[in-house]
């Protein structure tokens, strides 16, 4: 409705719901659609919807024709705190999520807080786990408020949600304006997701993405505590808010070896060394940690139990 009183005629295309359609196929099918509808270099992807649809369109806009403009319009929580900011795409591999994909920077994003007035429940609370990441990894301020203002953000209060977005988009641009294609600093926002991202390939994306980083949060944080990176009051902490936000510490249902085998694999691994980032203290974390084998195993047992 907003664009045909410019007088363009749009193309739509309607992407499955769920991360199972991150994938070859699914791509395959939207570069046959742009083909179909001759899309050409002055073409412009728009992409309206949450992280799946994102991830995808924007990989498929950077491919086609060798890259036409993208514009992302996040319609979910996740999306507009996370997934929306920083140019990644891609496409989930057989093993690993996001194996398969480019950096694309977006033209513009429009996030409309107005959009997660339909949200359900559970997507909406989700979210909150990548927002207690920039908390405990990034920015302590955010940390704070997310604990003043629970109320009125678990209430949708638009007042508040726009305050946590625009303190969570910040936090993750600063970070990407200095290491865009994640050779280095960028890789602090990774807090979580090395045994997040594996539960959720373990689990054949059973799991949603915000439960599986906030269970990658509690591995990460036992971990440096195990190896006296952190205190017990941060461990704690981060546990009492993921769980305030509807984010309990309940053993979701996966295969342990499924789940070291996934890790195993991480995308972020160099020379076969999976790289963890490693919580200090609120608000700030160190990535590049080389763990003991024996200490992960261990920890995301006893996560899982």
């Amino acid at each position: 409705k907003a664009v045909k009183p410019t007088g363009v005629r749009p193309s739509i295309y309607i992407v499955r719901a769920g991360e199972r359609s991150k994938s070859m196929s699914a791509l395959h099918d939207v570069l046959a659609f742009f083909e179909r509808r001759n899309i050409d270099r002055a073409g412009v992807v728009i992409a309206v919807g949450g992280g799946t649809v994102g991830d995808l369109a924007g990989f498929a806009a950077s491919v086609w024709l060798r890259g036409i403009r993208l514009v992302s319009v996040p319609t979910t929580l996740l999306a507009m705190v996370d997934s929306s900011i920083g140019g990644k795409t891609g496409i989930n591999g057989t093993r690993s999520k996001n194996a398969i994909g480019t950096f694309w920077p977006p033209s513009a994003v429009v996030a409309d807080m107005e959009c997660l007035e339909t949200l359900p429940a559970t997507a909406y609370r989700d979210a909150f786990a990548e927002v207690v990441k920039y908390g405990v990894a990034m920015d302590r301020g955010i940390f704070d408020l997310l604990r003043v203002e629970r109320p009125q953000l678990l209430e949708g209060d638009p007042r508040a949600l726009q305050r946590v977005v625009f303190r969570s988009v910040t936090a993750k641009a600063l970070v990407v304006a200095r290491d865009e294609r994640e050779r280095g600093p960028r890789a602090i926002l990774n807090y979580g997701h090395t045994a997040g991202h594996a539960l959720e390939a373990a689990t054949g994306f059973r799991v949603s993405h915000g439960r599986a980083v906030a269970f990658g949060m509690r591995v990460a944080a036992r971990i440096a505590l195990s190896l006296e990176l952190c205190g017990p009051r941060l461990v704690q902490a981060q546990d009492e808010l993921l769980a305030a936000y509807g984010l309990p510490d309940r053993s979701p249902a996966a295969d342990p070896d499924r789940v070291l085998a996934a890790i195993e694999h991480d995308k972020k691994a160099r020379r076969g060394r999976v790289a963890w980032v490693m919580p200090r203290r609120l608000g700030h974390a160190e990535p590049g940690h080389v763990v003991p084998s024996g200490v992960v195993r261990r920890m995301v047992r006893k996560a899982l139990a």
